[in-house]
This record gives structure tokens, C-alpha cells and sequence, in this order.
């Protein structure tokens, strides 16, 4: 689980196909005590660290991955947000992200203005019902507040120190993020479901049953 505070910004440095999946080797400057296993985000999605060397590891994503993030545009010289699992002592900064991409989201425009940066993107139809303003949404693994809602189109305001230690200063419109939405919405949409459906009355009653035979007058 991680809490969309980026650690650092990572260079994609080797691309590797294995099978229906795809090896990367990412460099990376702050994150020196990674080790084989470790769980790590990168552009927001949950992957396992496979082999460490210096600045240098290698993770692999399989080709459900590929499918659903944006991962498979990803070439040499590619910079990425990186972000450990965070530990149960750790504070919570950002909103819990469980690096299980969403959607794919596309960005509709980056506007700068006098104190931030203006972005909107385009996400899925089928994720607006877990989006509410001032809500949490994640995007390329960063953990982002919704300034403003219409429909599917989210925008977010972007201050300076994020806009700087992020991919997001390198981002233009028409390109594609990681989309994560909040953990807590799913949840709650799931519970909501739950109950609308117990609260539906039964097409099983007395009369179904004698038209259908199975009671006998």
C-alpha cells in the first residue's frame, strides 16, 4: 500500500520483453536501500522489485498490466514517479493507494496560473461514480485532490513543490495517465449496491409460484 507521495523520479534505463510481459530497469538516486521483493509504485502501479544493483532495479509487469495502465508506452530514456510501500508506521501524508490501476485517463489540458497548475483529464465513464469533489484521486501514482467535477472530466490543482518533483512538468495534453481512484469510494459503492439489492423485493412471491406450477391449489 502506498500514500501517492512520490519519492523520487526515476529513468527507465533497459526494456526487456520476457514472454507476454516486459522487464524494466529503472535508475534511481534516492532510493538506495531497495531490496529484491520490496514493493514498489511506479507511475502509480504495484510492482515487485525482481533484482537491484546500485542505482539501477529491474521490475516486471505481465500483460494484464500492460493492458490496463499505460506501462507499455514506457521506452529508454522514459521518466517515471516512484513511490515505496509505505510501513504501518509511516504517516499517512497523502490518501491510501493500493497501486491497482483503475483506468487509464487522458489529458484534456494544463493550464499555469499565478500560484499552481490547472490540469484536467478525461477518465473512463465507468469510474465517475467513485469521484466526489474535494475527493481524492490518484494519477500516475500522485496523490491528487478533486478540485472540480463534470462528469468524467476531473481537474486537479497542482502546486509548485508537486509540479516539481513529479513527471507532471513533463506531461502534455492528449497524453495518458495512471488513473486510481479512491479505495474508500469503492467500497462504499460496493456496500450501497449490497443494500439496494436487499431491499428490492423478491419476484419470487406466492403467485409466481402457482403460475409456475410449483404450488398446487
Amino acid at each position: 500500500m502506498f500514500t501517492g507521495l512520490i519519492e523520487d523520479v526515476g529513468k527507465i534505463t533497459a526494456v526487456k520483453k520476457i514472454g507476454d510481459g516486459v522487464r524494466f530497469s529503472i535508475s534511481s538516486n534516492k532510493l538506495n536501500d531497495l531490496k529484491i521483493d520490496d514493493s514498489i509504485a511506479v507511475n502509480g502501479c504495484c510492482l515487485t522489485a525482481v533484482a537491484v544493483q546500485s542505482h539501477i532495479f529491474d521490475v516486471e509487469a505481465v500483460e494484464e498490466t500492460l493492458k490496463k495502465t499505460t506501462l507499455s508506452g514506457f521506452g529508454i530514456g522514459t521518466e517515471v514517479n516512484l513511490e515505496r510501500a509505505m510501513r504501518l508506521s509511516d504517516r499517512l501524508g497523502g490518501h491510501l493507494v493500493l497501486g491497482h490501476v483503475d483506468g487509464v485517463g487522458r489529458i484534456l489540458s494544463i493550464e499555469e496560473r499565478s500560484t499552481s497548475w490547472w490540469v484536467t483529464v478525461e477518465i473512463p465513464p465507468e469510474l465517475e461514480r467513485y469521484l466526489i469533489h474535494v475527493g481524492s484521486i490518484a494519477m500516475d501514482g500522485i496523490s491528487l485532490t478533486i478540485a472540480e467535477l463534470e462528469g468524467n472530466n476531473v481537474s486537479v490543482s497542482i502546486i509548485p513543490h508537486t509540479w516539481a518533483v513529479t513527471t507532471l512538468a513533463q506531461r502534455h495534453a492528449g497524453e495518458l495517465v495512471n488513473i486510481e481512484v479512491d479505495m474508500i469510494g469503492k467500497y462504499v459503492d460496493k456496500l450501497l449496491s449490497r443494500k439496494a439489492e436487499a431491499d428490492t423485493p423478491s419476484r419470487i412471491t406466492e403467485e409466481f409460484l402457482k403460475e409456475k406450477g410449483f404450488i398446487h391449489v
